[in-house]
């Protein structure tokens, strides 16, 4: 089966509410049918993870690593990473280097944010990959530190919880 390679289908609760309502030909009359409503739905979805029906899928990724940069982009349908290394050269001569992950406080606490050498910390910046006010897409972003140097080039190796894809035309 082939997929549409977007995962950007995001039915709001009210609008799934009111679909499974319309299915079985009544409509929501009140706001207590839509509470219980929801009520219902979280339940199912809670029984559904505890069965393992995972709405995401893991998924291997890279993004190279540019001499003084510090933020980059992650595809638009990620929801979080699991691990992350820092990899340097390449075959038989490449080396998978731990990167600790760090929070936004820690990240606003380091003093100089331009210090280059290998990466050893990472802020994720778990963004929704939706539009702004002005219509441009606000990607996940990772953010590294130090800042890459130029001695040689390092590679930010990720697995990720990514979002299922549309089921296509």
């Amino acid at each position: 089966m082939t997929t549409s390679g977007v995962a950007d289908f995001d039915l709001q609760f009210d609008d799934m509410i009111a679909e499974a309502y319309e299915r079985c030909g009544i409509e929501v009359r009140d706001g207590y049918d839509m509470k219980t409503a929801m009520r219902s739905l979280n339940l199912m979805f809670a029984e559904w993870a505890n069965r393992g029906l995972n709405l995401w899928t893991i998924e291997q990724g890279s993004v190279p690593l540019v001499y003084q940069q510090a933020s980059y982009d992650l595809p638009v349908d990620t929801i979080d990473l699991l691990d992350h290394v820092v990899r340097t050269g390449s075959g038989v001569t490449q080396q998978d280097i731990n990167i600790t992950r760090i929070s936004s406080s820690t990240y606003a606490m380091i003093p100089n944010k331009n210090a280059t050498g290998r990466p050893i910390q990472v802020w994720i910046r778990r963004l929704t990959g939706a539009t702004d006010s002005v219509g441009a897409t606000v990607y996940p972003k990772i953010v590294v530190w130090p800042t890459p140097d130029n001695s040689i080039p390092y590679t930010f190796i990720y697995w990720r919880l990514r979002r299922i894809q549309n089921a296509g035309d």
